[in-house]
């Protein structure tokens, strides 16, 4: 067991037994990975604060029926996963809102969350390609893409990884990373395409009844 993973049992074994100080401190050592995972998933969306909390309190919660402290870290991905799957649902059945409501689904001040990534790790060429080219993804991939760049950057394991998609083999997650993969390429392909100057008088024509807002569906058609 690693360093980190002893002082995460440590934590958490102090945490169950009513250490308000080792729930602090959960808190702070977690908060940055569940909101950079919910963060992605959402694209920056106005309800992204909510899940963070939520998450944060359902687990602090649920900290009994935890069986193995040494996997905190797994389960608690796995739990902002399933608050992102729950929100997709209630977005999906929820009514169209009117034009009053438009200005509280997403938050101004924070802006679209990839322009804000590329703002402010000055992404150019090749990698500011790759996170517009987020925009074209389904929500299952943007769910996949935000564990993956996480795993990219060291801070989750591919295991970590499988179990915030439901608890999958490490082998059907690999799978799935590089069909994301390959559908992230065809979103740069199509980011390239649209910036084209002048653009291809076909793909001009494919566009011309597009709204444009990227979208799994045109992606296909573009």
């Amino acid at each position: 067991m690693h360093s980190d993973e002893r002082r995460t049992t440590v934590l958490v074994e102090a945490a169950r037994a009513g250490d308000a100080d080792a729930r602090d401190a959960l808190v702070r050592a977690y908060l940055p990975l569940v909101h950079n995972i919910v963060g992605r998933a959402l694209d920056g969306h106005a309800d992204t604060d909510d899940i963070v909390q939520e998450t944060m309190v359902r687990a602090l919660d649920g900290l009994g029926g935890l069986r193995d402290p040494s996997r905190f870290r797994s389960w608690l991905v796995a739990i902002a996963m399933n608050g992102i799957r729950r929100r997709w649902r209630e977005r999906q059945q929820a009514p169209v809102p009117g034009l009053d409501r438009a200005a509280d689904l997403a938050d101004p001040a924070a802006g679209d969350f990839t322009e804000v990534t590329i703002l402010r790790l000055g992404l150019s060429g090749q990698r500011r390609d790759v996170a517009r080219a987020t925009r074209w993804l389904d929500d299952d991939d943007r769910e996949l893409l935000a564990l993956w760049w996480l795993e990219a950057a060291g801070e989750l394991t591919r295991a970590e990884l499988a179990e915030g998609l439901g608890g999958i083999s490490p082998q059907h997650a690999a799978v799935r990373v590089q069909r994301m993969k390959e559908r992230l390429e065809t979103g740069r392909t199509v980011v390239r395409a649209l910036d084209a100057v002048p653009i291809c008088p076909d793909l001009a024509e494919t566009v011309d009844a597009w709204d444009g807002r990227p979208s799994p569906l045109w992606r296909k058609r573009v």
